[in-house]
């Protein structure tokens, strides 16, 4: 049995553990449970899966998607590694063989679907033979008060209960106090060890502007920094995923729609593509990503708001899992607030669960309209202290001007009264820059002492405010018809007590600087043929093997080539990645390419 040094450089091809990776494979090689935070990209699934190679027995890992347990099968297969999965894909045929692989001490990894672990067929099974250990995975899902929450994932405390002397470990990237705390209490892991790593993605550039003309936007991004590299945009509604996929693919882009409604095989097929081709696109709803292992996404795009920090912070993380630059763009806009203040008040929900939504739909506009530092705002919802702001965030970048807004606020929030605090965003600031609408004539409000008094600002301007306003807490919006109310908090402001200093609208949306997609960090111009030469080798491997190209290798160890121009197959095993099953499967191919190139 290989201990787990070893199994990280043979298997894995790596030369050093990550903090906190030996301390949480050290508990559960000592037979203890473990619950682990850690961002998406800090290298959880080696938390289980050396463990579960180097104990006795076959380790079972719950995921929540079938496209996780194929990726990361897929990846452990290449590797080496006797891994399966089992779930509604498998055919009746390949069920009966992989579980008599199970039965005959055949597999290292079984990856189950939770609700097919918690069939009493699959239980009974998994009592007839040696476990090393359980790794529950997406353990947020756990969570009712989530934005992923799997009822089969509550049924889950069975294994503490029916498996007591088998170790447990439970992985989440994406939980706030409140959320591990009940991950802890519904999966019996009270007094387990618990790892929390920093949640910061240093490498990961947060943007986050108002909707202007959003097309245009993202057209100039597109165009900006990310000519040629795959990334995912994402859409509230299925109507905007189609029209946004459609719309790119006719500037010209490989961009493909992926939502809930679709079918199967189309879904299926979209998600292939996006895994295996490069430079491919993917506009989605928040069905699509949960576990998606491709390492190289370079952008996440949102074209609306999330509902939540969580999501947010889930949904970007899909960005730059390889630690190289990536881009997290957020075009936000007023409507977005009242469409989903709108979803919060229609759901069937408690009281205490839409008192819960509504406070983290703020604390998410909130991030959005701060002029400090974004990662710090960000890093501190997760309890998590910055000590000096990041230096790679726009408001870092470029911090925002800002203005005294207290007089416009005061002009605001008084047409809000005198309206009736019952009318809409368009509707008060039609009524302060002087509109003649029909509605406006319907409700004689043209005879308010608040009509016109807005016409120096456009109505940009004015629903910047509003936004402002409603994330301080001076307005809130209200009832089916979205209707502005002032609170409490109005009385000093509007008796002239305090002053009010607010982001003021950009005039327009900074150019980011182009780059070649092809020309990851570090290497040079004199490097590219080189670069570009083993990223067709790879592909080339990847496609005769049916599989992504960053199951061969990732990009990081293309890199590492490179730079190193290994000569040698104990030259080429020396470069970070490259694990003894992978030297054999592909050393020869590589090392003929590096032979075809002059060491500089």
């Amino acid at each position: 049995m290989q201990s787990p040094q070893q199994i990280l450089e043979h298997i894995f091809g790596y030369a050093h553990f990550r903090d906190p990776q030996a301390a949480v494979i050290d508990t559960l090689m000592a037979g203890n449970d473990a619950l682990v935070l850690m961002p998406t990209g800090g290298g959880k699934s080696l938390c289980y899966q050396i463990p579960a190679l180097a104990r006795s027995g076959c380790g079972v890992v719950v995921s929540p998607l079938i496209a996780l347990m194929q990726d990361q099968v897929e990846a452990l297969q290449e590797a080496g590694i006797r891994a399966a999965f089992l779930n509604s894909s498998v055919s009746y045929e390949e069920t009966l063989a992989i579980e008599s692989q199970l039965l005959h001490d055949a597999l290292d990894l079984l990856y189950l679907a939770p609700e097919r672990l918690l069939q009493p067929h699959t239980l009974s099974l998994l009592q007839r033979v040696k476990l090393s250990l359980f790794a529950i995975d997406e353990a947020h899902c756990v969570s009712q008060w989530g934005h992923d929450f799997r009822a089969d994932y509550l049924q889950l405390n069975c294994l503490h209960e029916q498996f007591p002397d088998v170790p447990r470990i439970a992985l989440t990237a994406t939980a706030d106090q409140r959320t591990r705390a009940e991950i802890a209490r519904r999966l019996n892991l009270e007094t387990a060890r618990h790892f929390v790593s920093s949640f910061d993605r240093p490498n990961i550039r947060y943007r986050i502007e108002p909707k202007g003309n959003q097309r245009r936007q993202l057209l100039q991004f597109l165009r900006g920094t990310q000519k040629g590299s795959a990334g995912i945009i994402y859409c509230l509604s299925r109507a905007k995923v189609e029209n946004t996929a459609e719309w790119l693919s006719q500037q010209g882009y490989s961009a493909l729609p992926y939502h809930a409604g679709l079918p199967t095989a189309t879904r299926a097929e979209h998600q292939r593509r996006f895994l295996r081709e490069e430079g491919v696109m993917i506009v989605a709803t928040i069905a699509f990503g949960m576990g998606i292992d491709k390492p190289d996404v370079r952008f996440v795009v949102h074209l609306d708001l999330p509902k939540s920090i969580e999501a947010y912070y889930q949904e970007t993380g899909r960005a730059g899992r390889d630690g190289e630059s990536s881009v997290a763009l957020l075009l936000y806009g007023l409507e977005d607030v009242v469409k989903l203040a709108q979803m919060v008040e229609a759901s069937e929900g408690s009281e205490e669960y839409k008192r819960h939504e509504r406070g983290r739909l703020n604390a998410m506009l909130g991030l959005c309209e701060i002029t400090s530092c974004r990662r710090q705002a960000l890093l501190h919802y997760f309890a998590e202290t910055l000590d000096r702001p990041c230096g790679n965030c726009d408001t870092c970048l470029e911090p925002p001007a800002t203005w005294d807004a207290s007089e416009a606020a005061i002009k605001l929030l008084s047409c809000v009264y005198r309206t009736g605090q019952r009318f809409g965003a368009t509707h008060v600031i039609d009524v302060l820059r002087g509109s003649g609408n029909e509605k406006v004539r319907r409700f004689e409000h043209q005879q308010l002492s608040t009509y016109g008094i807005g016409k120096d600002l456009a109505s940009s301007e004015w629903r910047a405010l509003m936004r402002q306003l409603i994330v301080r807490g001076y307005l809130e919006v209200t009832g089916e018809f979205q209707s502005l109310m002032l609170t409490e908090l109005c009385r000093p402001l509007l008796r002239g007590e305090v002053s009010l200093q607010l982001r003021r609208l950009p005039a327009k949306t900074s150019r980011s600087v182009s780059r070649d997609p092809a020309a990851p960090e570090g290497l040079t111009c004199e490097d590219q043929p080189l670069w570009q030469a083993l990223r067709n080798c790879r592909k080339a491997l990847a496609e005769e093997r049916g599989v992504p190209p960053y199951v061969v290798f990732h990009d990081a160890t293309l890199r590492g080539m490179v730079k190193a121009h290994p000569q040698t197959r104990s030259a080429l095993l020396a470069v970070s990645g490259v694990g003894d099953s992978k030297l054999a499967r592909f050393g020869d191919a590589f090392l003929a390419v590096l032979r075809d190139f002059p060491k500089r």
